[in-house]
């Protein structure tokens, strides 16, 4: 095998070979590296993926950023004197890509120890287990893996009619605008729209917020969403639900959007399309070779194992939430069946989900209706975040409600709304996962004054002991 393949126009032959080098992509070649194998990595564009460059990191910044100037502006409730005199959005981006710089910094020099080859170029299936690459700076090579991982992520949707550009963006231009809208419109109240117009409404945007589905979040459990909608209402967020946009394009003084049930148009300084994200393989050989597709998505078994003998695909690519965190373990996961580890597929319930709004919105496991469906009886609980004393001092309403198996059964869904409530998912995750009751948990000692201690107390009031709760 030739040292350089890129130069001599050979096959390079490895161990594995991962396509696409975002969160599922690297973490399934820095851990099959680590076990031992030989990994070629192929990217087009930076390490790291939509998470780190457009989407996770620099989002969950700016958010950060904004609930600053939010803190600021409510400083007097807590009798401190200040006062916001403005935002500096170029400083604002270089605190966010500093962020984004450091991260990127660290996870080239983490590839580049683990002696991961990285090919940069844009990589397509040309045959088993082969991909060939048109190489950024030119030329092309071919690589050739005892097995491949297929890893591409996603990318933002659009409506048919809307056209982008101009004053109509996706998240990733959004990411970017140099200066702060006065008006926003955000089309779509998924996790990316909730966000979006939480942020802008931090910095003093107003915002509206138009949702084709019955409810905000509509993936969430039903009281999440009722819990963000008040909470939106509150900070004076608009929404629309239940809407279908008919037309939307620019005017003179922005954008100007036509809804199916309402007869006035709405009219703001820009439009952020948000109405979720398609998996990005169009283009890349997929079906040619043998992989089925459904919708654009890769069909896997429970393995992650695609038709294809060797063939993988993780992430985005693959039905199922479209988390960051769950293509990191999907990456791991394969990389661990390909050592011959012993390993376990993760059902998607078990990963957990946070919407980075104000207030969050955290959950792991099934709905109300998900549990009624899957199990006939079922238990709830609700423990309203007012009778927690962290929460009091933070100043956010929320609450933490479980869903029981039957009368006694384990818990099977957990979903938190509430600041910081994203922080608390981790235990909540245990919980789910270990297949906890509520006895389990009502017995631990959550320590004073934690929102930990929300998870204690709704626990006890499903084992028929609360302690701050009515019964």
């Amino acid at each position: 095998m030739s040292t350089d393949p890129e130069k001599t126009g050979t096959t390079e032959t490895v161990d594995v070979v991962v396509l696409g080098g975002g969160s599922g992509g690297y973490s399934c070649a820095l851990r099959a590296a680590q076990l031992g194998m030989s990994v070629v990595l192929v990217e087009s564009d930076k390490l790291g993926g939509t998470c780190l460059h457009n989407g996770c990191i620099p989002t969950k910044a700016l958010l950060h950023a904004a609930g600053i100037a939010e803190s600021v502006r409510h400083a007097p409730d807590f009798g401190i004197k200040a006062s916001l005199d403005g935002i500096d959005i170029t400083a604002v981006h270089a605190y966010k890509q500093k962020v984004v710089d450091g991260l990127y910094r660290g996870l080239e020099g983490l590839i580049s120890s683990r002696r991961i080859r990285v090919v940069r170029g844009l990589g397509r299936v040309s045959g088993e287990r082969t991909v060939d690459v048109e190489l950024t700076d030119g030329g092309t090579t071919r690589v050739h893996g005892e097995a491949l991982v297929i890893a591409t992520g996603s990318q933002s949707r659009t409506l048919p009619g809307v056209e982008i550009g101009g004053p109509i963006m996706t998240s990733d231009r959004a990411l970017e605008l140099d200066s702060i809208p006065m008006t926003a419109i955000v089309l779509g109240g998924g996790v990316i729209g909730c966000e979006f117009a939480s942020l802008w409404a931090s910095l003093g945007v107003e915002v509206t917020v138009v949702e084709a589905a019955p409810r905000l979040l509509p993936t969430e459990d039903e009281w999440s969403s009722k819990q963000l909608t008040r909470a939106f209402r509150k900070r004076g967020i608009t929404i629309r639900t239940g809407a279908m946009v008919s037309s939307a394009g620019t005017a003179e003084s922005g954008v100007v959007v036509e809804l199916d049930n309402e007869s006035a148009p709405l009219h703001a300084d820009v439009l952020l399309v948000a109405v979720g994200r398609g998996p990005r393989t169009a283009g890349l050989g997929l079906e040619e070779a043998g992989v089925g597709l459904d919708r654009g998505f890769v069909v896997v078994d429970e393995w992650l194992q695609t038709a294809v003998p060797g063939v993988y695909a993780i992430g985005d690519i693959v039905p199922g939430p479209q988390l960051a965190h769950r293509g990191f373990g999907n990456g791991i996961f394969v990389a661990e069946q390909l050592a011959g580890l012993d390993c376990a597929p993760v059902a998607d319930t078990g990963i957990p989900r946070v919407t980075y709004s104000h207030p969050e919105v955290a959950s792991v496991g099934l709905t109300e209706a998900e549990a009624a469906e899957r199990y006939g009886e079922i238990t709830t609980a609700v423990y309203d975040l007012g009778g927690n004393g962290k929460s009091r001092i933070l100043q956010t309403a929320g609450g933490v409600k479980l869903i029981r198996a039957g009368a006694d059964g384990p818990v099977v869904g957990i979903h938190l709304v509430g600041d910081r409530v994203g922080e608390l998912i981790g235990e909540a995750q245990l919980i789910y996962n270990w297949e906890a009751n509520a006895n389990d948990v009502a017995n631990l000692v959550h320590a004073h004054p934690t929102q930990a201690e929300a998870l204690g107390e709704a626990h006890l009031a499903l084992a028929g002991k609360p302690l701050h709760a009515h019964a």
